[in-house]
C-alpha cells in the first residue's frame, strides 16, 4: 500500500510537470529536441558528471570538451535526441541575415589575446564564423575581427559572435576614395603615407593587407569608382573629386611620398630637383589634360597655364585665373617731382615642358606673380617714370610701351617665362597738372575751332556767292531768253509791220480807188440829187417870197435838234421877223449862264 502511494505520487509530479511545461520542454523532457527550419539551437549545459571537464578553463566562456556551459557546436534544423530537459536547455535563435548593400562585422567573446601591436584579431578559418569551433581550435582571438561576412545567411553561434551589419561602401564617378587603415605596421620616420601594397584586393582583405607589409595610417593607394565590402573597423574611405587638369594646362606634380629620387635636369638647372613619376620631388613630366585618381594628402598638383596669361596691374581688375587678384594700379613719380598712376597689362606663356622648372623654382603660379613679375615690372615702370617729365611719358607712351616689352621680355626669360607683350593702360596725371594741360589743349581746340569757323565763314560767303549766282542763273536765262524772244518778237513785229502796211498800202490804194470811184459816183449822184433839188427849191421859191422859205428851214432844222423855238419866242420882247427870233435863241444857248451873285448878310 504505501509503493502505491510513491508511485501515484510520481506518477502526479511528472503530470504536473507535462501539463506546466511547453511542447518543445515536454519532447525535452524525453531528451528529444525539435529545432525549425529558420533557426539553429544553441545549446547551455547544466552540469557535467566528468571530474576533468567539470568546468571551463579559466577566461573561457564557449565550451570545447563537454564542460558546463555554453558549447561551441550548435544544433541544426531538425530532430536531435539525448538532450534531457534536466542537463540541458536549448535556445533557438533565428540565422544571421545580411541584406543586399550591407557587409557584416564580427565581434568574438571567446579565444586567444589579439597579438600585441594589433587593433584587430586575426582571420581565421572558420566558414564565416559558422564554425564556432575551428574558429576556436584554429586560434582565433577574442575581440574585433578583420574578417567580415558578406551579404547572405548564416547559421552563427550568436552567444560567441555579436554581428553588426554595416552600409558597404560605393564610390561615384569621377571620384576616389582616401584609405586610411587603423591596422598594420607603424609608418616608417619621415614618411607621411603607406605605400602601395599588393593581393589585399582594394582593403577588402584586411589580413592580407596586414600580412603583405601594409601600414597603418593614410594610404597612398586610392580607390577608383565602384561598390567595396571594407570592414570600417579596418579601414575609413574619404570620397574626393579626381584631379581634373583642364584644357590649355598641364598639371604639376609634387609627390610628398616615394623614394628619393635622382635630378633629371642636369647642372644648367640649379633651382630644384625634377625626379621620375613614383618619386618623392617635382615629376618631371607633367599631366596632360585629363582625369585622374591622384591622392590630395600625398600628392599636390599645381596647374600651369599652357594658354597665354593675362596679368593686370590695375586695381579692381582680375582676369578669370585670379593670379592678378592681388595687383593693383602701380604709382610712380617723374623727373619734375609729380606723382601719377598708371594701369599695366602683361601677357606671358609657360611651354609645356618648362612648366616643372618654373614649380620647382617658385612652388607655384602665384608665387611666381609675386616674388618676381610683380617687383620686375613695377620697378620697371617707376625706374623708366623718373627719366622724363610727366606730359613727355604721355607723348612717348608708344616708345615706352616697346622698351618695357624688350625689358621684361629679357628679364623674365631667365625664370622659363616667355613675355609676349606688355600693354600700358590708362594713365592718371596729377590733377593740377590735368586742369593745366585740359586748359591748354581746350585753348589749341579753340584756336583751331575759330580757324575751322573763320574758313567756314569764308567758305560760307563763296557758297552764298555761287548760291546768288546759281539763283539769278535762271532768271539770266529768262531775261537772256525774253531778249531773245523780244527780238524775235521785234523781228517778227517789223515783218508784220512791214507785211500790214504793205496790206494797208495796198488796201488803202484799193480804198482809195474804190473811194475815188464812190466820190465819183456819189459827186455825180449828189450834183444829179443837187440839181434835181436846186429845181425844185427854185420851183418853191418860185411860188413864196425868200423870206418865207429861209424860215421853213430854219424850223426843220429846230425841229430836227430837239430845240423848242414857239416859248422862247412868244417870250420875245418886242416884233421882228423869224429870223431874228431864230437868232435871238442861238445867242442865248450859246451864253454862258452866270451863277446868283452872293448876298450880303446884314446884322
Amino acid at each position: 500500500m504505501q509503493a502505491l502511494t510513491i508511485v501515484l505520487l510520481v506518477v502526479a509530479v511528472v503530470l504536473a510537470i507535462i501539463v506546466f511545461l511547453s511542447p518543445n520542454s515536454v519532447a525535452q523532457f524525453f531528451g528529444v529536441v525539435f529545432v525549425s527550419k529558420d533557426r539553429v539551437g544553441i545549446v547551455n549545459k547544466k552540469w557535467s558528471l566528468l571530474s576533468q571537464n567539470r568546468t571551463l578553463p579559466d577566461g573561457s566562456i564557449i565550451a570545447l570538451h563537454g564542460e558546463a556551459g555554453v558549447q561551441a557546436d550548435t544544433l541544426p534544423p531538425g530532430v536531435h535526441f539525448g538532450l534531457w530537459y534536466w542537463q540541458y536547455s536549448i535556445k533557438m535563435v533565428p540565422f544571421v541575415t545580411i541584406e543586399r548593400g550591407q557587409i557584416g562585422t564580427v565581434s568574438a567573446r571567446d579565444g586567444h589575446a589579439i597579438t600585441p601591436g594589433r587593433i584587430l584579431a586575426q582571420n581565421v578559418e572558420s566558414n564565416l564564423f559558422q564554425n564556432a569551433r575551428q574558429f576556436l581550435e584554429n586560434g582565433g582571438q577574442r575581440g574585433q575581427q578583420i574578417g567580415i561576412i558578406p551579404q547572405g545567411t548564416y547559421r552563427i553561434n550568436t552567444d560567441l559572435f555579436d554581428v553588426s551589419q554595416e552600409e558597404a561602401l560605393d564610390i561615384p564617378d569621377n571620384q576616389i576614395g582616401i584609405v586610411t587603415t587603423k591596422d598594420g605596421a607603424p609608418l616608417r620616420t619621415g614618411e607621411i603615407a603607406g605605400a602601395e601594397v599588393l593581393s589585399h584586393n582594394s582593403f577588402q582583405d584586411g589580413e592580407a593587407f596586414i600580412r603583405d607589409g601594409g601600414h597603418k595610417g593614410l594610404q597612398e593607394q586610392v580607390l577608383k569608382s565602384g561598390r567595396y565590402f571594407i570592414n570600417p573597423r579596418f579601414a575609413t574611405v574619404e570620397i574626393k573629386p579626381m584631379t581634373e587638369v583642364p584644357i590649355a594646362s598641364v598639371g604639376v606634380v609634387i609627390s610628398f611620398v616615394g623614394e628619393e629620387g635622382e635630378d633629371q635636369t642636369g647642372e644648367h638647372f640649379k633651382h630644384g630637383n625634377l625626379v621620375k613619376k613614383g618619386q618623392k620631388g617635382v615629376w618631371v613630366d607633367p599631366l596632360d589634360p585629363g582625369m585622374y585618381a591622384i591622392n590630395p594628402y600625398t600628392h599636390k598638383v599645381e596647374m600651369v597655364p599652357t594658354a597665354n596669361i593675362v596679368l593686370n596691374w590695375a586695381t579692381g581688375k582680375s582676369e578669370a585665373h585670379k593670379l592678378d587678384s592681388n595687383l593693383s594700379t602701380i604709382t610712380v613719380r617723374s623727373s619734375d617731382g609729380f606723382r601719377f598712376n598708371l594701369d599695366v597689362s602683361q601677357i606671358i606663356h609657360i611651354p609645356r615642358n618648362d612648366a616643372p622648372k618654373v614649380i620647382s623654382r617658385f612652388g607655384t603660379m602665384r608665387n611666381l606673380v609675386t616674388q618676381v613679375l610683380e617687383p620686375t615690372i613695377g620697378n620697371y615702370f617707376r625706374n623708366a617714370a623718373q627719366k622724363s617729365d610727366v606730359i613727355q611719358f604721355l607723348n612717348q607712351r608708344i616708345e615706352r610701351q616697346n622698351e618695357a616689352k624688350a625689358s621684361i621680355q629679357a628679364a623674365l626669360n631667365e625664370y622659363n617665362v616667355n613675355a609676349i607683350d606688355t600693354l600700358i593702360g590708362d594713365i592718371v596725371p596729377p590733377d593740377d597738372l590735368m586742369k593745366t594741360l585740359t586748359d591748354r589743349k581746350i585753348a589749341e581746340q579753340e584756336k583751331i575751332t575759330y580757324q575751322t569757323q573763320e574758313e567756314a565763314e569764308v567758305t560760307r560767303k563763296g557758297l552764298e556767292q555761287a548760291k546768288a549766282v546759281a539763283d539769278t542763273q535762271a532768271r539770266v536765262v529768262d531775261a537772256e531768253r525774253s531778249v531773245s524772244i523780244a527780238e524775235f518778237a521785234a523781228q517778227a513785229a517789223i515783218k508784220k509791220a512791214e507785211g500790214e502796211a504793205r496790206a494797208k498800202t495796198l488796201n488803202a490804194e484799193s480804198d482809195a480807188g474804190v473811194i475815188t470811184r464812190i466820190g465819183t459816183a456819189e459827186a455825180e449822184k449828189t450834183k444829179a440829187i443837187g440839181t434835181a433839188e436846186a429845181e425844185v427849191i427854185k420851183s418853191k421859191i418860185a411860188s413864196m417870197d425868200s423870206q418865207s422859205y429861209v424860215a421853213i428851214q430854219i424850223a426843220q432844222v429846230l425841229a430836227s435838234n430837239n430845240i423848242n423855238l414857239v416859248p422862247q419866242i412868244q417870250a420875245g420882247s418886242g416884233g421882228g421877223s423869224l429870223i431874228e427870233a431864230f437868232l435871238s435863241q442861238m445867242m442865248l444857248q450859246k451864253q454862258p449862264v452866270q451863277p446868283p451873285a452872293p448876298t450880303t448878310k446884314t446884322n
